[in-house]
């Protein structure tokens, strides 16, 4: 079975549909949906970072060392 791909045009025709509480009520929720996965995401990435750290393979320094380390 294959899914349709949907576009925001359609998503934004559809909701017109919605009435103004169901519109606000469908925000919100898009809204906590939007902030769990940026809290996902930097959760991903800070487990990523303290892993690397574990490994060893972070640096640290002072920003002009790194800054010359980066550009060389």
């Amino acid at each position: 079975m294959k899914s349709k791909m949907v576009t925001i045009n359609e998503v934004l025709e559809e909701t017109e549909q919605l009435d103004i509480d169901d519109r606000e009520y469908l925000l919100n929720i898009l809204s906590k949906r939007l902030v769990e996965l940026r809290r996902a995401q930097i959760s991903k990435r800070a487990k990523e970072a303290v892993g690397a750290y574990k490994k060893g393979t972070v640096k640290s320094g002072k920003f002009n060392d790194l800054w010359k380390d980066l550009n060389d």
